[in-house]
């Protein structure tokens, strides 16, 4: 089984250097891992992504000559040993021991005084380096800049929510049971959890759970899923027999949750193919069933039969910045450029799924993020150019204001960041 300390250096290599996801690294590494340490290694790997950009303005402060590019493992190292000894609740002799003992399972003997005598430095000069530290919010500077920009009262607040883990919070399936009956079954069995704010079928965990643990969940009586996402299918409000499109479905939890609400012709979009089995394997598990269609939603030719939707939810490919507390590899592998790219899709896929909904039906525009360019301001461009479109009011409070739309934040405890804008298309 592989050294722990070296198996999060060896990940935030590759998410750093190589551009890669946690989402793909983490799930291959545990294979490797003691199953005592797996938590662990997932504890340091989220931290060490999490605070990268300061843990690396520690390293350059401490270490006189910087690391060749050959040997970044061991910067990497390094970073996990600092975030140990700053974040985590664990002894500090067995933090810098370890940590250099990985040094060596790395085979970069050369390495194990650097690493301890930086380790112990910081242990000795931790209020004055820390003092001195410029990015402690570790963020890269071009988001930095964004937000302050777009959210300069905020600024602050969103910056410590999302350097912090989010909740773990499930929506119960409204088909099988009451969020009543499930939450009894759960007190029943000690977990702990309370009913969210804006959810009516939500559910707060006070401590995350591993899944099979939670009652019902091979059943399909309840699956995870963050309030802010479950609001897309409040706000869309699905009736029995309508002819409902998801257009950027995977992996499948608001596909669930429209399923759940009424009895609807489905169709779930994607253009990844293989991200669609995803979407089949949560389907079958909550008993629901849906078209399945890998495409691209704004090449209509490809995918759409002419028939017009009475209803279209389109959670739009995003940035991310409402989920960095959940995927903090966004800080590491968005950049600015990106932001635009994004938005240009976006406007696309607008513009193209206009034109499958019937007069008189709805569109739920959403993204889980919490830069205007993508939200706000992509609906008032769309607004400016449709001449069939209405802005309806979205019936939730919003965390910040905005000219179109609900921005939400990411809360304490609470709900993720992000955006909803309710069209409705009129006949001309």
């Amino acid at each position: 089984m592989k050294n722990v300390r070296l198996a999060a250096a060896e990940i935030l290599l590759n998410v750093v250097d190589e551009g890669r996801s946690l989402s793909d690294e983490l799930p291959r590494a545990l294979a490797d891992i003691e199953p005592d340490q797996q938590a662990f290694l997932q504890q340091l790997v989220y931290g060490s992504t999490r605070y990268y950009f300061a843990l690396d303005e520690l390293i350059q402060a401490m270490v006189a000559k910087p690391i060749k590019a050959k040997e970044r493992l061991v910067h990497m190292l390094l970073a996990v040993g600092l975030y140990q000894l700053w974040h985590l609740d664990v002894a500090e002799h067995a933090a810098i021991n370890e940590t250099v003992e990985a040094t060596l399972a790395a085979k970069r003997t050369w390495a194990k005084n650097l690493v301890n005598a930086s380790l112990r430095r910081f242990q000795r000069e931790r209020d004055a380096l820390l003092a001195d530290l410029r990015r402690t919010e570790s963020f890269p500077g071009w988001l930095n800049k964004r937000l302050r920009q777009a959210w300069p009262e905020h600024y602050s607040d969103i910056c410590r929510q999302s350097n912090v883990q989010g909740p773990m919070t499930l929506r119960v399936n409204a088909k099988h049971l009451s969020r009543e009956a499930w939450l009894a079954k759960a007190d029943a069995e000690g977990i702990v959890a309370q009913a969210t704010a804006h959810s009516a079928v939500g559910a707060t965990l006070v401590s995350p759970a591993p899944v099979f643990a939670l009652p019902g969940f091979e059943q399909g009586d309840v699956s995870v899923q963050d309030e802010a996402a479950q609001m897309c299918a409040r706000l869309l409000n699905v009736k029995d027999g309508e002819r409902v499109l998801d257009a950027c479905a995977a992996p499948g939890g608001k596909t669930g949750h429209l399923l759940e609400s009424a009895n609807i012709d489905m169709t779930a979009l994607d253009v990844d193919e293989k991200r669609l089995s995803r979407v089949a394997e949560n389907l079958t598990r909550i008993q629901q069933s849906a078209k399945l269609v890998a495409a691209d939603a704004a090449e209509l030719d490809s995918w759409w039969d002419g028939e017009p939707f009475d209803a279209i939810l389109l959670d739009a490919p995003c940035s991310g910045t409402g989920v960095i507390r959940r995927h903090p590899d966004i800080k590491l592998l968005r950049k600015s450029a990106d932001i635009k790219q994004l938005s240009q899709v976006q406007k696309k896929l607008l513009s193209q799924l206009w034109q499958t909904l019937k007069p008189g039906g709805r569109l739920l525009y959403a993204t889980c993020s919490i830069l205007p360019d993508e939200n706000s301001e992509q609906i008032e461009n769309f607004l400016a150019h449709h001449s069939d479109v209405i802005a309806l009011e979205v019936d939730l409070p919003p965390d910040v204001d905005t000219e179109h739309g609900i921005q939400w934040l990411p809360q304490e405890g609470g709900h993720d960041g992000f955006y909803y804008a309710m069209l409705r298309k009129q006949a001309i």
